[in-house]
């Protein structure tokens, strides 16, 4: 918990606020210590919607996180039900992990573009057995050069030694877990009257697949005005957005139109904060890149969040949570036949509980100091900070989350969905409402009405 805090603040001697941390990390099973992780960047997140409480003038009181339930919020997609059965499985139809000659790979195709990359690249059909068949041919780098080179999404299974070795992987040895640097001057920032951490602050998110939006997701918890954007082409993945959609508004802008990205640049110059998750260069290529954002919304605070990192040779690489544990040796450090995976997709959440920390971090420094702010984050760099916390004893206890869960009524059906996780008692967070339908909404600003402070 210090270390995540230490990182928020930039300052490897910041003592976090007083904070409960309780359970036992027997409640997943492996020997990587993901309820430690889980548990430590919910209550980093939680500490800093307490820090904006006190800003405020609220006493947030004693912040407290159970592993439990930090492990239940770690698998909030897997424990989602619509009507009381499980929603659609992420997993495209040729996806997964393939052995090639010489070793394993994971081709990434949940998206119509991702399977057709490798459907061109490696020249076969999307069914199974010949994508098995041509792969076994091939060494693993030769997959995974053709299906990246082609637009994919792919990794081969390394070592720790070997991701160590890696010009990438060191490149993400030096990059901190968060930055989080101040890009331009502003006013300090007036916040509107509210009893919740983040009320009346607006975060334009726009984020795919897990981290970003499990980001949104806390950011809409503790208050904020947070509104999705998506595009009508873009590919989405039902389960996720059912999931991550709690207490957002879901609009639709054709970004690859003239009108759409002034549009969009419209939304940008009334918003608080910008999440991001497009692949790294995408919104520069638009002029939007951080340091144009802070111009066109001076005081604005960036949050970008990519899969290898900002610098390095692969610093534009497309790539996912399961990829990185691939490329980082996460998956081969325990492996028997076949890659050993997490039981959760745990950089992406653990990235998206720490983006969702930066940004709060950055909206309090904003209120105290002014300017404009810019956090960055990995999904590599989580993966390097799990790596550092050691291990633990792999074998799980008997793990009950139902207490942990509560059904409500959605656009998609009733839906059961486990609770938000960390207590603050000052201002418990909640979503004003479930999940919406993508492009539910329209794509403006909705007015934003105070609340009495408490």
């Amino acid at each position: 918990m210090a270390g995540a805090w230490q990182a928020l603040a930039g300052d490897p001697g910041a003592t976090p606020p007083a904070v409960s941390l309780t359970g036992e990390e027997s409640v997943l099973p492996g020997h990587f210590r993901i309820p430690a992780m889980a548990t430590a960047s919910i209550a980093a997140a939680t500490l800093s919607a307490g820090e904006l409480l006190r800003l405020r003038g609220i006493e947030p009181g004693t912040v407290s996180v159970d592993t439990r339930h930090a492990a239940a919020a770690f698998r909030s997609e897997q424990l989602l039900r619509i009507d009381g059965e499980p929603a659609p499985s992420p997993w495209g139809r040729i996806a997964g992990d393939y052995r090639a000659s010489d070793g394993w790979i994971k081709l990434h195709c949940n998206t119509p573009r991702h399977e057709a990359a490798v459907c061109w690249s490696l020249g076969v059909p999307a069914v199974r057995d010949s994508v098995a068949k041509t792969v076994a041919a091939k060494t693993v780098a030769e997959v995974e050069s053709a299906v990246v080179t082609a637009g994919g999404a792919a990794a081969f299974m390394r070592s720790r030694e070997d991701w160590l070795a890696h010009p990438q992987g060191q490149a993400v040895a030096g990059l901190p877990l968060v930055e989080l640097n101040r890009i331009g001057d502003a006013p300090k920032r007036t916040l509107f009257d509210s009893d919740r951490p983040m009320g009346g602050v607006r975060v334009l998110e726009l984020t795919h697949v897990l981290a970003g939006p499990v980001a949104g997701r806390v950011l809409a918890a503790h208050g904020a005005n947070v509104l999705h954007i998506g595009a009508v082409h873009l590919p989405r993945i039902p389960m996720l957005t059912m999931d991550t959609g709690q207490g957002k508004r879901s609009a639709f802008v054709a970004l690859d139109t003239e009108g759409g990205r002034a549009k969009l640049k419209k939304l940008i110059a009334r918003a608080d904060v910008l999440v991001q998750s497009f692949r790294p260069g995408a919104l520069a290529r638009m002029g939007l890149g951080p340091e144009q954002l802070a111009e066109l919304r001076p005081g604005l605070v960036v949050a970008d969040i990519s899969a290898y990192g900002w610098q390095g040779p692969w610093a534009r690489r497309r790539g996912f949570d399961s990829l990185v544990q691939m490329s980082s040796g996460i998956a081969q450090e325990y492996a028997d036949d076949a890659p050993a995976p997490l039981p959760a997709q745990a950089l992406d959440h653990a990235t998206g509980w720490l983006t969702a920390a930066a940004v709060m971090t950055a909206v309090r420094r904003s209120v105290q100091e002014g300017g404009s702010w810019h956090a960055r984050l990995s999904l590599a760099g989580t993966g390097r900070w799990l790596d550092s916390l050691g291990r633990k004893d792999p074998e799980p206890s008997e793990v009950d989350f139902s207490d942990l869960l509560e059904t409500v009524d959605s656009d998609f059906g009733r839906m059961t969905r486990v609770r938000m996780a960390g207590e603050l008692p000052g201002a418990q967070p909640y979503w004003d409402h479930a999940s919406h339908r993508p492009g539910a909404d329209t794509a403006v600003w909705s007015p934003i009405v105070p609340h009495p402070v408490a």
